[in-house]
């Protein structure tokens, strides 16, 4: 059952999770030497921080691996559920980032960290109506 509209939105999620990791979330300039006062242009990606590249990466796989999980759908939403609350994370982490910056702006690609989430509950809400189609027809039988 690869063939399901959940399967679409996980994939979604692990290839944006993926690809933030090549493009970035904001650019600007960041202070090196307080003392002489040093700007230097950088771009905020999941490769800026250690910890940022590891949800990422961790967001993205696990997301791949939900995808052949379909036999249990219980199991599929509760791993499902727990990544949306790791992209929530990273999105803080990001946020938190920001704030080392002197200047800058979001870039248009900061909208492939927003689509992770909102991937992840829309697979959620396809489980969840798989689970409801297979209770109906249980009942029926």
């Amino acid at each position: 059952m690869i063939q399901r509209k959940q399967t679409l939105w996980l994939l979604l999620s692990t290839i944006a999770a993926f690809l933030t990791l090549k493009f970035p979330f904001y650019t600007g300039n960041v202070i090196r030497d307080p003392i002489l006062n040093v700007k230097t242009f950088e771009l905020l990606n999941a490769r800026f921080n250690i910890s940022i590249t590891i949800l990422s990466v961790a967001i993205g796989v696990i997301a791949l691996i939900t995808i052949f999980l379909y036999n249990d759908r219980k199991k599929q939403i509760l791993i499902t559920g727990v990544n949306t609350a790791l992209s929530l994370l990273i999105i803080v982490l990001y946020y938190l980032q920001t704030k080392t910056f002197v200047d800058g702006a979001y870039s248009i690609s900061s909208i492939l960290t927003l689509i992770i989430p909102i991937s992840l509950i829309a697979a959620i809400i396809g489980i969840r109506s798989d689970e409801k189609l297979i209770k109906s027809v249980d009942r029926l039988r």
